[in-house]
């Protein structure tokens, strides 16, 4: 879309990438992810080096550092809710600098390591929403994920409804958490966001590539929610976002104990998406993607363009959404620059469900960009008020 006629706030107009990066870390501010006066700090330190991404690495993790000193200075003088908030907003500016890194490096490594800890070190401070760092049992190894508990104002002593929230292409269980996860347990969901094979620690520190099989590791984290006492394992759905919109049918398709599935932008065939992608680029016609390209390479586990294509020969829906039977959610931007209308209106023709909803975003309203990256909320509070009617929250 012509940023010229884009009602979106872009604060870098010239570069895509930079200018969705800032977009995702401003948007955490709503749950404690992000102040705006620091963003903007970033921001404009960053004015004269668009499109240098060891650049915005090195800036955010300035602003990482200095704000976690502050956290750490109140953590020592046992201001517990100070502390939290600063060091919860460290860890989103430390995973926004990373994420652009590549080829990834041991400071990257170290740095994101830093950005776990600040929020698992939060997490134990904060009282409301109660999040919970846990594993969740796979292939003889671990999933790191985070448990948030359901209110106990909304769900009461019974045991709640929960939502699977699985990530995307490259976002993490802890950016995915500001997405909106404390909204969700204020209507008496819980959630298990999930750092699945080819996202988050999984990718980084327990190589676990990327793989098609999305319904292995989805009902993984299904079972382990089963055993949890806080939750009814008839009341489990699955949600993910950007190329989590083939993760989340793919697995309600293949896993029939989900009781719903939301997919937050869409998905068909993500080799054509990326072959696309590539014959753009090196055409000239496209100058900047969401991430660096060989974030594909690094994700899969794999060397070389072709190699990555190879791979992404699996990932497509067609033959699999046909077979679902829960309720599904698709939500989608009108604008979305990564993925076309046509391409999200061809899956949700396809799923098999009897109860289906498609939600489309316009640029009137908001919510027009590629998954309500330019209004999060706006898609947030539609997404959980559906999830909450369907499995029937609070009753």
């Amino acid at each position: 879309m012509d940023p010229k006629t884009d009602p979106a706030f872009r604060y870098f107009p010239t570069d895509y990438r930079w200018s969705m990066g800032l977009l995702l870390a401003l948007n955490a501010s709503h749950h404690g992810g992000a102040q705006i006066d620091e963003v903007n700090r970033v921001g404009r330190a960053l004015q004269g080096k668009i499109g240098n991404d060891d650049a915005w690495f090195a800036e955010w993790v300035a602003m990482g550092d200095k704000v976690e000193a502050k956290g750490r200075e109140a953590e020592k003088a046992g201001h517990k809710h100070t502390a939290a908030a600063y060091l919860m907003r460290a860890c989103n500016y430390y995973q926004a600098g990373e994420r652009f890194l590549q080829p990834k490096s041991a400071r990257g490594d170290e740095v994101y390591a830093k950005s776990v800890k600040c929020f698992a070190d939060a997490a134990r401070m904060i009282n409301r929403p109660r999040i919970e760092s846990v594993e969740v049992p796979y292939k003889g190894k671990s999933l790191p994920a985070l448990f948030v508990h359901a209110d106990p104002a909304v769900a009461g002593s019974k045991p709640a409804p929960a939502m699977v929230y699985l990530d995307g292409f490259d976002v993490t269980k802890e950016i995915q958490y500001f997405t909106g996860v404390p909204d969700l347990a204020a209507r008496g969901v819980a959630c298990l966001i999930v750092d699945g094979p080819g996202n988050g620690e999984a990718v980084r520190f327990r190589d676990l590539p990327l793989i098609a099989e999305t319904e292995d590791y989805a009902s993984a984290a299904y079972e382990y929610l089963a055993t949890r006492k806080e939750v009814d394992a008839a009341r489990v759905g699955v949600v993910a976002l950007s190329l989590g919109g083939y993760y989340a049918p793919r697995a309600a398709s293949l896993e029939p104990r989900f009781a719903c599935s939301i997919a937050w932008g869409a998905q068909w065939d993500y080799y054509e998406v990326w072959k696309k992608r590539f014959d753009a680029l090196d055409s000239g016609k496209l100058q900047s993607l969401s991430v660096p390209p060989e974030h594909l390479e690094w994700v899969l586990g794999v060397e070389g363009r072709q190699a990555a294509l190879d791979k992404l020969k699996k990932f497509t829906l067609d033959g699999i959404v046909q077979k679902m039977k829960c309720p599904f959610l698709m939500v989608h931007g009108r604008e979305d620059e990564q993925i076309p209308m046509a391409t999200a209106q061809k899956c949700f023709d396809a799923v098999g469900s009897n109860r289906k909803e498609f939600k489309v975003f316009d640029k009137d309203e908001g919510g027009h960009h590629h998954c309500q990256v330019d209004n999060v909320t706006i898609g947030t509070h539609y997404m959980w008020d559906w999830a909450a009617d369907v499995l029937k929250a609070g009753t």
